[in-house]
């Protein structure tokens, strides 16, 4: 059984050396055939550098051309993953290698899936863990595919899970949430998340926000509905208004136009109308990004030191 590891890199030199080092004594421990597919994803340190010099025949290098996000990097590490199994892994040593001996280990109890779910979020920060925590919230009530609570990339997948992802033609992907989407037989593992070993995280509020963003467009058409629903409410809403009005009218006679009530009704139209645009936006640009075909990322150079 020849297992792969995906390693997307950005800015990680410092912590290379030591995630290679631990990788390598944990998959000797398991006494299977191992690949390790390092993406270096635009890194503008010595990432690269540190990458070539790591080299050892069991190690693949792939080295994007600029910095197309860690979405792009997973799904160039699955496309060249040979692995009967296939594990991706953060570089920076939040994500433990040791915990791969028991993944794999659960795995051939008969699971297609085996996904690690962190027990907390201490290391995140509380603005960031409340976020995310209410992602997932957002996220499960939205779409039909829920995404495992603290769950993320890191997770053991067998060779019909990873030809099944590989075969979706999308470019512009959400990685976690084509996991859940793909199905299969899936199981949880817990682990604890370890404090970052060196440097700092590359994923602002911002990135994050954004990531989330496309999660949840990329995943549901609700929306769109909501909207419609709202559309309707608001409708009739106005409908039993201008009747209420009417009625007022032909009783009491014509009152003196009311300034406020006229602004409050403008401003909230408008801005229930640039909400309802700003939604169709985000699916436009994302039949605008898949219809132009370009390739979820360009390869600078790989080398590969088995020449398989």
């Amino acid at each position: 059984m020849l297992i792969s590891i995906i390693i997307p890199v950005f800015n990680e030199s410092e912590n290379l050396p030591f995630l290679h080092n631990r990788l390598i004594s944990t998959l000797k421990k398991i006494s299977h055939p191992y690949e390790l597919i390092y993406i270096n994803d635009g890194s503008s340190d010595s990432s690269f550098v540190v990458l070539k010099e790591l080299l050892i025949p069991e190690m693949k290098i792939i080295d994007f051309s600029r910095n197309f996000g860690k979405e792009a990097a997973l799904s160039a590490g699955l496309v060249h993953a040979f692995g009967d199994v296939v594990i991706p892994i953060d570089a920076d040593l939040q994500h433990p290698p040791e915990l791969i001996e028991e993944m794999v280990y659960v795995h051939l109890k008969g699971w297609d899936v085996v996904f690690a779910s962190r027990i907390d979020r201490k290391n995140d920060g509380f603005l960031r863990g409340k976020l995310t925590n209410y992602f997932y919230k957002i996220n499960d009530s939205m779409t039909e595919h829920p995404l495992p609570l603290n769950s993320g990339d890191f997770r053991l997948m067998s060779r019909k899970v990873v030809d099944a992802i590989n075969s979706l033609p999308e470019k512009n992907r959400f990685m976690k949430g084509i996991y859940s989407w793909v199905g299969f037989k899936t199981v949880n593992i817990s682990y604890e998340v370890a404090p970052r070993l060196k440097g700092a995280t590359s994923f602002t509020l911002m990135s994050l926000y954004k990531l989330a963003i496309n999660g949840l467009f990329n995943f549901t058409t609700l929306p769109l509905k909501i909207w419609t629903y709202i559309g309707l409410s608001v409708a009739s809403f106005s409908f039993l208004y201008s009747i209420l009005i009417l009625i007022k009218t032909l009783v009491f006679g014509v009152d003196t136009p009311g300034y406020a009530s006229t602004i409050i009704a403008v401003l909230f139209m408008g801005g229930i109308q640039l909400i309802g645009i700003g939604v169709l936006g985000e699916y436009i640009s994302l039949i605008f990004t898949e219809t132009k075909q370009r390739p979820a990322y360009i390869i600078r150079e790989f080398i590969n030191n088995n020449n398989d």
